[in-house]
Parts: structure tokens; C-alpha cells; sequence
């Protein structure tokens, strides 16, 4: 169907005014972004939050039971800003819940997850029947990749592509697999397609994104294309400085993953990746598939493979079960591990997870005091690893101009993700455009 057939479908899109908020994980603002991008390819325009919107979409979250919480206050939220706009709700609350959402009046209509492709088409249906069709579906059956695509993020810097979507780990804390559905991937001459347009926008920087990375595989190749095959065909395209990728488990890191980023100059030395806890008791009842033996030996080998990696990653505190000698555990391999940075979170019971009917529930206050324990840690060990750069030139990617006490500096993150802010004195020459650096990739000694 050619784009004018397309746009004549869809003419009562025309002309409104859309805001769309996004909450959780990067794959949902990808999604969001895709979204708005194909809206207003139909005639809408975007607006900010503190302006009236004709239809308001809230991507919601569902990983813990407090992201729950605040999807629904976002929702209530866009309903009182405008109580004739088109109340709209997508993302993994609403795979959730189903239709309670709109039996219960609490939005006009939900969009599926695996549905946010056709988000034109739902809102022009519902604008012209006040009903929709094929707007929900049973996810966990689909097995088809949702191809959405971008062709220029908010931030023209760096941007995030989608390569995978699912779960099929059923770790005991996680609804993600129930509300994402199975492990699909994105085809691999998609992903570099999208990449060279990206490119070609003046994005110098990519993030491989996912709900687990670590799972891509598109097997229409004689030879089944992998994570590494994606980083070795982009690490080739013009105008791309940067490729990263967003949280990986320890399994991908294999001798020829190695091989390959090792070989990529544009690769950054920045892993997050995967623990949870640092206690195998505590792992095993998560049903996370490695030892802490394991995650050692994969940051050994990071750090045989490169200077200094980055190595980043997520801790739960106040499991169900997780005593003190548990805990204690944990803070032991952590202290060893030496990471550069540890996102603590206390463990949220989350309805429809077996960890939810686990015995031995933790105490707040007992999460609380894990959490500050772990938060002292990862102070720590973050101004070790930063000041290991101290009096080192470091090539930074400029992404905004901040004001801090009333000086103007650039702000930016080292290939490590490292962030620095650098006097804009100290780079412009007199009489120069401010905005000259900006997208751009400067060395600077950090101090």
C-alpha cells in the first residue's frame, strides 16, 4: 500500500496533538519513540507534558509492584489534564491486566504489547468507532518480533535499537516473561539497516537494547547470525563512533564475543552485567543460570581482554530466604569483584511471580539496611575506578551544554560511560558557536 493510501486511511490523525509518557526500561522508551515517529509521520504533532493533548498514550511498567502503582497514577494523571482527550495505555502493566483497564474506565482503549506498530491504525479506528480490533493479543503465543524502527532519536547523540524481545528465563522474581512473551529477535539485515539510518541522522553512538540481549539469534543465515555479528557489521558503518550494549548475562561473554568487540575499534569496554546476588544460595532460588564462581571468571576475562573495563551491575537486597550469612556473602563478592557501579535494588513482591508466595519475606527495615550497606560499597568503589583516569586524556562524546553555579560546561560520558562535565572555556576558542561541539568527540585530561 503506498503512503498516500496510507495517509488518506488515517486523515483523522490529522493535526492532533499527542503526548506520550514512557515509564521503565529503555526498551519501552524505544518503543515510545517509534511510536511518536509513526504518528506524526500521519499528520500529529507531538507536545510537551504542560500543554493539552487530544490523545495522551502512557507506556507503562510492570517489574515490580510499585511500578504498577505508578502507571496507574500516570494514567489518572493524563485523565485529569484533559478529561475529553483520547485516554490511551500500552506497555507490560497493561499486557497484565487486559481489559480491566477499560471495563473499569480507567482508559478509552490499551494497546498490547507486539501491537505498538499499529498504533495509527487502533487510534484512527477507535476516533471513527469509539472501538478497536486486534489490539490485544495473547503475547506468550506470538512469535513474531514487533519491527518497529527509529529514524532520529530526542537526543541526535545516541540512540537506542531494539534487537530482541521475550524472555524465556522465569526467574522466580519476574513477571517479564509473562507480559514480553518468548525469546524473538529482530532480523539481522533490519538492525543494520536501521543503523546505517541512524548513521546517516548524525547519531554517533548506538546501545544494542533488548529485554535479554544476550538471546539474539537469527538463524535465516547459512551461518546463524549472534550478538557479535551485529557489532562487527555496524562497527563498520561511516559516522557511527560509539556501539555499547545495554544489560547482557554472563553466558553471552564467549571466547569468540571476545574475539570480535576486541577487534572492534568502536566498541566500548562498558559491560553491564547481569548478577542480581552475589550469594549462590540467593541465585539458586532466583533460578538465575550461573554460579558466582561463574560471573568471577566472566570479569576476569573482561579484564584480560581490556584496561580497565567498565563493569556495571544490578543487585537484589532482602530476597525472600536471604539471611545475614546470605548477605554477607554478597558483600564479600562484591568487594572482591571491584565493579565500577552497583544498582541496588530492595526486592519488591511482584503478584503472579513464585518469589511472591515464598516464605521467609524479608523485613523493610532489614532491605533498608542491605540497601545502604550495598550503596556504601558502590560509592566507594565507583571513586576507585574514576580516579583511575585522573590526569589521563579520555576521548568524551558531547552530548548538552549544563549550567552548574552559573558556569556553562560540556556535558558528556567516556567510552567507560564515565560522566564529565568540561568548562566550555577550556575548548572555545574566543568568538566560537557554544553549540559547535556538541554531538561531537573531544579529548579533555580528566581531573
Amino acid at each position: 500500500m503506498s503512503t498516500n493510501l496510507i495517509s488518506k486511511k488515517f486523515s483523522n490523525l490529522e493535526n492532533k496533538k499527542i503526548y506520550i509518557y514512557t515509564l521503565g526500561c529503555k526498551v519501552n522508551q524505544y518503543e515510545s519513540d517509534a511510536m511518536t515517529q509513526e504518528l506524526i509521520s500521519y499528520g500529529c504533532t507531538s507536545v510537551p507534558e504542560d500543554q493539552a493533548a487530544d490523545i495522551y498514550i502512557i507506556n507503562t511498567c510492570s517489574v515490580t509492584n510499585m511500578a504498577d502503582k505508578k502507571s496507574r497514577q500516570m494514567i489518572n494523571r493524563m485523565r485529569r489534564k484533559n478529561s475529553d482527550a483520547i485516554i490511551a495505555a500500552t506497555g507490560c502493566y497493561v499486557q497484565a491486566t487486559g481489559d480491566e483497564l477499560v471495563k473499569n474506565g480507567t482508559v478509552d482503549l490499551i494497546i498490547g504489547n507486539n501491537r505498538k506498530k499499529d498504533v495509527a491504525r487502533i487510534l484512527s479506528e477507535y476516533i471513527d468507532t469509539k472501538s478497536v480490533s486486534d489490539n490485544y493479543i495473547d503475547i506468550n503465543k506470538d512469535p513474531d518480533f514487533e519491527n518497529l524502527s527509529i529514524t532520529l532519536p530526542e537526543n541526535h547523540t545516541r540512540a537506542y535499537i531494539k534487537i530482541q524481545d521475550g524472555c524465556n528465563n522465569f526467574c522466580t522474581y519476574c513477571i517479564i516473561p509473562y507480559v514480553r512473551g518468548r525469546i524473538r529477535s529482530k532480523k539481522f539485515d533490519d538492525i543494520i539497516n536501521e543503523a546505517n539510518t541512524l548513521a546517516k541522522n548524525g547519531v554517533k553512538e548506538l546501545i544494542l537494547t533488548g529485554i535479554n540481549v544476550s538471546s539474539y539469534s537469527d538463524i535465516s543465515y547459512e551461518e546463524e547470525k549472534k550478538l557479535e555479528d551485529i557489532i562487527s557489521e555496524i562497527n563498520n558503518i561511516k559516522g557511527i563512533e560509539r556501539i555499547r550494549m545495554s544489560s547482557v548475562e554472563p553466558r553471552v561473554i564467549t571466547d569468540k564475543f571476545l574475539e570480535t568487540v576486541k577487534n572492534s575499534d568502536k566498541f566500548c569496554p562498558h559491560f553491564h552485567l547481569s548478577l542480581q546476588s552475589a550469594c549462590n544460595n540467593t541465585l539458586k532460588a532466583m533460578n538465575r543460570k550461573y554460579t558466582i564462581e561463574e560471573y568471577k571468571d566472566t570479569c576476569k576475562k573482561l579484564r584480560e581482554t581490556f584496561d580497565d573495563p567498565a563493569i556495571t551491575t544490578d543487585i537484589i537486597v532482602g530476597f525472600p530466604g536471604e539471611t545475614d550469612e546470605d548477605f554477607q556473602d554478597t558483600i564479600k563478592n562484591l568487594t572482591e569483584l571491584g565493579l565500577y557501579e552497583i544498582h541496588t535494588f530492595k526486592y519488591s513482591r511482584r503478584k503472579g511471580t513464585v518469589a511472591d508466595k515464598m516464605k521467609d519475606q524479608i523485613d523493610e527495615k532489614v532491605k533498608n539496611s542491605r540497601s545502604d550497606a550495598v550503596l556504601e560499597l558502590t560509592a566507594k568503589q565507583k571513586k576507585v575506578f574514576e580516579n583511575k583516569f585522573i590526569n589521563k586524556s579520555q576521548d568524551v562524546l558531547i552530548e548538552e551544554i549544563v549550567n552548574i553555579d552559573g558556569k556553562k560546561y560540556y556535558r558528556g560520558h567516556t567510552t567507560r560511560y564515565v560522566l564529565v562535565d568540561i568548562p566550555l572555556s577550556s575548548v572555545l576558542a574566543e568568538g566560537e558557536d557554544e553549540n559547535k561541539y556538541i554531538n561531537e568527540l573531544i579529548s579533555f585530561t580528566l581531573t
